[in-house]
């Protein structure tokens, strides 16, 4: 049972913090790709979301700034081409009102769910951050209590992840 759980441990953190996909990180591990699938559904009804994890390590590792910052220039770039479209010839006015309004919708819409999906990531972002640095001290401090520190950490990354995971449902 104890390698089972090494083995979910180390899947998990290929998919969470090496950000390999799910089938390259169960090839990584040795785990079928369908149990590797399994696990991470079951984690999730536990409260474990490794998605939402993710999303918040590599917040952690860039930060919230530059993550929004690169949506931003994605979105605009977009959004820049497709104002170039529009304001061709192809399109009659009454076209071009109606793409226009579109634009400005999705715009908003986009904003307004960063507000709602950022600050709970943010959160976790944060705390892992936090977890991280804790550890860069440990070792570079008290590398005697290192593996203490260890043994107390993932479990204390998987209440973390729950804490916050329950926030946004």
């Amino acid at each position: 049972m104890a390698h089972k759980d090494a083995v979910r441990a180390a899947l998990r953190s290929a998919y969470v913090f090496d950000r390999l996909g799910l089938e390259q990180a169960a090839i990584r591990t040795g785990v079928a790709p369908g149990t590797a699938a399994r696990w991470k559904r079951k984690a999730l009804a536990e409260g474990d979301d490794w998605d939402k994890l993710r999303a918040a390590s590599l917040l952690a590792g860039e930060g919230v700034e530059s993550v929004a910052r690169q949506m931003l220039a994605d979105y605009i770039v977009q959004h820049k081409t497709l104002m170039e479209s529009i304001a061709g010839d192809a399109y009659d006015a009454a076209a071009k009102v109606s793409m226009l309004a579109s634009l400005a919708d999705s715009f908003n819409k986009t904003v307004a769910a960063s507000k709602r999906v950022l600050p709970e990531t943010n959160e976790l972002a944060v705390a892992l951050e936090v977890l991280s640095l804790l550890g860069a001290f440990v070792r570079d401090s008290f590398p005697a209590h290192a593996p203490a520190f260890l043994e107390i950490v993932e479990p204390f990354g998987h209440l973390l992840s729950q804490h916050f995971g329950k926030r946004g449902a």
